[in-house]
């Protein structure tokens, strides 16, 4: 599939090229590691067992469609596309596969995006809410940003990471909405994942059940 921007996904990918230097890549490749799949691996596997042992299994799903789902998904996209890397040899780097769209990027987009979505309703104050949104999108940037200037993606590699990313959190979210709507806290019990009926009364006078 033809890139549109190939003129300015060029340029800016030969400038980073052009000034790598070994204390640049190494810098670079510490932001990279958080949208790693082995980084995504770790995060995944304790998120897991952390909703197993709490039975949060409206989030469990959630967190697994979205997560490894959206990555899949991405996969398949690399191959339609059949897009080339910028530099497949260089210095300090050696890449192989296909370009567009970014995996790094959007598995970071996934994963802090999704942890946001989990975080964000214990988030009583402002100042809380927008730290949390703040620190997901700065981690996602800093992932982006590291593969641009590594030769690992074009820049519009990563925009369109970024972007599939957050449509499919979005169509998580709407998706996942009748299934949250169906878990119901109680004083006794700390979670009920099964479908509740209760039924819905007008208000009258009381009726005595046949169990009492």
């Amino acid at each position: 599939m033809l890139n549109p921007l190939a003129g300015p996904d060029h340029e800016v990918a030969t400038w980073f090229h052009a000034h790598l230097t070994r204390a640049f890549v190494s810098v670079l490749r510490a932001f990279t590691e958080f949208g790693s799949s082995e980084w995504i691996g770790v995060v995944l596997f304790s998120l897991v067992l952390f909703f197993v042992w709490k039975r949060l299994w409206p989030s469990l799903v959630t967190l697994i469609v979205a997560v490894p789902g959206g990555m899949l998904l991405n996969e398949l996209v690399k191959v339609l596309v059949h897009r080339h890397r910028p530099f497949v040899d260089g210095p300090f780097v050696d890449w192989s596969g296909y370009s567009f769209a970014s995996g790094h990027t959007i598995g970071a987009t996934l994963l802090y995006g999704q942890l946001a979505l989990f975080i964000l309703p214990m988030m009583k104050g402002r100042r809380w809410r927008t730290l949390t949104v703040s620190s997901a999108a700065l981690l996602v940037v800093l992932v982006g940003f590291s593969r641009v200037a590594l030769g690992a993606h074009f820049l519009t590699d990563v925009l369109a990471a970024i972007f599939f990313g957050t449509i499919w959190l979005t169509f998580c979210l709407i998706a996942g909405k009748p299934m949250r709507r169906s878990v119901v806290l109680t004083p006794d019990a700390p979670l009920i994942s099964q479908p509740v009926l209760v039924r819905v009364e007008e208000t009258g006078p009381p009726v005595q059940s046949f169990l009492s």
